[in-house]
């Protein structure tokens, strides 16, 4: 039996929001399911494109935000179109975007509030990642809290896929039936080409785990 609640996903149309979407569907029913996503000035704004296009194929509400003020507060390769992906002495890649997930998950709940949703679901994950501080579960639970007191409204931000590896995600969204779907129409490529340029941290690591899993699924097809 569905749930009669009603849930709010943080919705990019990559691989990993476009999942936990059809599995909150899965969960809560198609009419208790929105969407919401931002355009922030991302370099691979065909993201945006992409989430618009999924959200009206699965019969989903989408609203945008433009968040595009944060270009004038901070500089990162993730919205420069002219900079290097690359990543600095510790390890950080300089996509990351200082207080990204923070002001999405603010506006989120803002919404949400307004909506009557009390679950927000974002696919943060701090397994395979490229290491971003704002995808880890203790930010995420400190901002559940924060959210809760500012607003005193009983939030509750899910994460189903902080433990999953990407391989683990495909898995997933085959056992939803949404392989393929996930496949052709969702978009993570940083640099903003259809179909992806193989070679950016985004690209390599859904690449990765998606040959990972199409292995381990034929393995397990074999031993049958």
């Amino acid at each position: 039996m569905l749930s009669q609640e009603k849930a709010l996903v943080i919705f990019s149309g990559g691989q990993d929001s476009t999942t936990c979407l059809v599995q909150a569907i899965a969960t809560y029913g198609r009419e208790n399911v929105q969407t919401i996503s931002f355009a922030y000035g991302q370099r691979h704004s065909i993201e945006l494109e992409k989430a618009r296009w999924i959200a009206q194929d699965l019969g989903v509400s989408q609203t945008v935000l433009d968040l595009s003020l944060m270009k004038q507060i901070t500089h990162n390769a993730l919205m420069d179109n002219q900079a290097e992906i690359a990543e600095d002495n510790n390890g950080m890649p300089n996509t990351f975007v200082d207080g990204r997930n923070a002001l999405f998950l603010m506006y989120a709940a803002i919404y949400a509030k307004s909506q009557g949703i009390k679950h927000i679901i974002v696919g943060v994950c701090e397994t395979d990642f490229s290491g971003y501080p704002d995808c880890r579960d203790v930010f995420i639970k400190s901002m559940n809290v924060t959210l809760n007191l500012a607003m005193d409204y009983a939030f509750q931000i899910h994460t189903p896929l902080m433990y999953l590896t990407k391989a683990e995600t495909w898995a997933l969204a085959d056992t939803l039936g949404y392989l393929d779907y996930i496949r052709e129409h969702t978009h993570t490529c940083y640099m903003g080409i259809v179909g992806g340029c193989g070679e950016c941290p985004s690209c390599v690591l859904r690449d990765k785990g998606l040959a990972s899993y199409l292995e381990s699924r034929s393995a397990q097809g074999a031993s049958r």
